[in-house]
């Protein structure tokens, strides 16, 4: 007689498990109050965001502005010697100004929006 056994295999994988978990996290819908902290959490990073790419923008212009005069006085000398140095005080203000700028465009940025995180906080904490 021909006998027939049913045999169950089970293998248990822990990064295979939490990889599974990652992607069905992808394709469950959230709850509101998650959403909450996700949209607390982006305005938050915006506070800054803004304010690193005008200083970064500045900050990199100025440093090759500065750069710029300091060829004229090394490199090409002469009559662009005057013209260099004032090129190079011109880029080193550029460079001086660019965290000032920083912080006065974040701080901008936190009295725009500090009603709206204050308000999401609140609801958050209750």
């Amino acid at each position: 007689m021909d006998e027939k056994k049913e045999v169950f295999h089970y293998t248990y994988s822990a990064t295979q498990q939490a990889e599974i978990k990652t992607i069905r996290e992808k394709y469950v819908p959230t709850c509101g109050e998650e959403n909450k902290m996700e949209q607390l959490r982006r305005l938050d990073r915006s506070v800054t965001k803004q304010g690193t790419v005008v200083s970064l923008v500045v900050g990199v212009v100025s440093t090759l502005v500065m750069g710029f005069g300091m060829c004229c006085c090394m490199v090409w000398g002469g009559a662009l010697f005057i013209p260099g140095i004032l090129i190079g005080l011109v880029g080193i203000a550029g460079v001086c100004a660019a965290y000032p700028l920083y912080v006065h465009i974040t701080k901008k940025q936190r009295e725009r929006l500090a009603p709206e995180i204050l308000r999401l906080t609140d609801e958050l904490m209750k």
